[in-house]
């Protein structure tokens, strides 16, 4: 079971408001982050690892905050503005495979900060739901 993330009062808007039409988004740790707001680029090691930028669409957020960040207490979310990466997004088979199913937005080159629409601090809540139940509603948006 997964204790879930909640938004925080501290949500900023970075580059516009909030759009809809992007659905694409990256979970980064506090310390991502920081060094992300530093060097200007959204890379994670395990990013680097895999050679793309490993995003989610909002229908597999929960999932992956699940089954990826189930230690941290508090992560950054951001909306990543699909017009200004929709020519180097991929939507391809998970990495590593899995339960998961769905395909997921890849990212292939440097994801400026500059790319992101909207943020937000999300910290552990209280709400628990079973990544089965996450994991269907995955299946289900992608038919």
């Amino acid at each position: 079971m997964f204790s879930a993330f909640i938004i925080s009062e501290n949500v900023l808007s970075l580059t516009k408001e909030f759009n809809l039409d992007n659905q694409i988004y990256k979970v980064l740790t506090l310390d991502e982050w920081e060094q992300a707001q530093a060097s200007g680029v959204i890379i994670t090691e395990l990013d680097k690892e895999d050679g793309f930028i490993h995003l989610s669409t909002a229908a597999q957020l929960n999932a992956t905050l699940s089954l990826y960040f189930s230690k941290e207490d508090s992560v950054v979310l951001l909306q990543i503005n699909h017009g200004m990466t929709h020519e180097k997004l991929k939507f391809e088979a998970p990495i590593p495979p899995g339960n998961r199913t769905s395909s997921f937005p890849h990212y292939y080159g440097d994801l400026k900060t500059s790319a992101v629409s909207m943020m937000w601090d999300l910290k552990r809540g209280a709400l628990e739901i079973p990544i089965e139940v996450m994991l269907q509603a995955e299946q289900d948006s992608n038919s």
